[in-house]
């Protein structure tokens, strides 16, 4: 059903205002906010250590990223079924709590002079295997706390604190390093996942265990990881918005890997104005969740999946064809600025409509599932950034890039989300 404030295209106040009065929420947002605020400091810190500290080679750094997202393609099944099996929210603690002491053997073993590359790769990707943990939980774990029709304001929200950590993470990172050094902003990073923990902990009732038939929890493993995956594969929607998410990330880190030096190579701009290019890039970003709620609510919380793809595509060829000099700062900030707002939109949007539609009991596999695809090509995504930036050139590199980004939305086009307005019109999965 549509209420009035579907009708009129604006979302009540009065469930904006029960939003931020839901304690349980607040918490898990200021958790997830603090968690992400220290991955960002993480994810700066450690090639700074890696490559002012122990000299490591371009190569070195690589492989410690890697090693970081590589946790994405051996654990996210896994992690799905603990998910469904155990309460979240101890989960999430116990992950804040071992992302804290992994961290905390960095300024120690600095200071005991037995820091190396093998140490620090090992806690990287000890580090990432608990953020896969992470992630799956709260994407799980949301529904339980939020109301049904305030699950797209909700994940707008959680989305608006990604792009803030993107915003405030690398310079608070940068800022901690040359006051303190590499080794000891670890510290800031293990605080952030100290005030996640105790936010989840002020948190109050208790999540029990999603699962509720007993013979599957009886089933092979195999067969209960393939839970997710299966539910997936049965529903059209979810298969395409899987694609969408796929072919998104593989072209959004083939151009991330060219980016940064075709600012400096191609619009000769100062590592300042690569930060402000970036800024910028964020402050859309942050638009955007802002204005999730209440977007969603005027176009429909299903039309709003392929809207976001699609509409803003124009705008990402303003990165390829900047040209040197001031203007083509501003003209690359506003295309990066254009698909951090889709980003944002199309995430918080498709999240919401796959927590809707999934059983509680699959939730938790199904979020693994799509983590598990959708991220698995990060890497890979990098690697063609590089070749294709090496055999044409990085202007016609990033404009292949853009044109497959872009593409991604026919994925969302072409289904039957075309034909809806909001996620109730699909509460039924679909079978192929």
């Amino acid at each position: 059903m549509i209420d009035q404030a579907t009708d009129t295209g604006a979302v009540p106040e009065t469930k904006r205002r029960a939003l931020l009065r839901n304690r349980n929420f607040m918490l898990l947002w200021g958790a997830q906010t603090a968690g992400e605020v220290g991955s960002q400091i993480t994810t700066i810190a450690i090639p700074l250590l890696a490559l002012g500290v122990l000299d490591a080679s371009v190569f070195e750094v690589s492989l410690l990223t890697a090693l970081a997202w590589f946790p994405y393609l051996v654990f996210s099944l896994p992690a799905g079924i603990l998910v469904d099996r155990f309460d979240p929210r101890r989960l999430m603690i116990g992950c804040d709590v071992g992302r804290l002491s992994l961290l905390a053997v960095i300024p120690i073993a600095f200071q005991l002079n037995v820091l190396s590359i093998g140490l620090l790769g090992a806690l990287a990707f000890l580090s990432g295997l608990l953020t896969v943990l992470f992630n799956v939980c709260y994407q799980t774990y949301l529904p339980r706390v939020v109301p049904e029709d305030q699950l797209v304001d909700g994940n707008g929200k959680i989305a608006l604190s990604t792009e803030v950590a993107e915003l405030v993470g690398p310079s608070t990172s940068g800022l901690l390093v040359s006051l303190v050094g590499a080794a000891r902003t670890f510290l800031a990073s293990g605080l952030a996942y100290l005030l996640s923990a105790v936010a989840l902990l002020m948190m109050r009732g208790s999540a029990p265990r999603a699962v509720e038939d007993e013979d599957e929890d009886d089933a092979p493993l195999r067969v209960q990881i393939m839970g997710g995956l299966k539910f997936i594969r049965n529903h059209r929607i979810l298969r395409s918005i899987l694609a969408t998410d796929t072919t998104s990330n593989f072209f959004v880190m083939a151009s991330g890997a060219l980016e940064v030096t075709f600012l400096v190579r191609e619009l000769d701009l100062s590592s300042k104005a690569v930060g402000l290019v970036f800024t910028i890039s964020a402050l859309g970003g942050i638009t955007a969740g802002l204005l999730a709620g209440r977007l969603s609510a005027w176009i429909g919380d299903a039309r709003i999946i392929w809207v976001a793809m699609l509409v803003p595509g124009p705008l990402y060829f303003l990165m390829p064809f900047s040209q040197p000099g001031p203007l083509g700062l501003v003209t690359f900030g506003l295309g990066l600025a254009a698909f951090s707002a889709n980003v944002v939109l199309y995430n918080t949007a498709a999240t919401s409509f796959q927590q809707r539609i999934t059983p509680e009991r699959l939730l938790g596999r199904v979020n693994a599932t799509s983590m598990w695809v959708s991220l698995g090509v990060v890497p890979i995504g990098a690697l063609t950034g590089g070749w294709l930036g090496t055999q044409f050139g990085l202007r016609t590199a990033l404009l292949i890039c853009v044109v497959g980004t872009w593409s991604a939305a026919l994925w969302v086009f072409f289904s039957p989300l075309r034909r809806m307005r909001d996620a109730s019109e699909a509460m039924e999965p679909e079978t192929a």
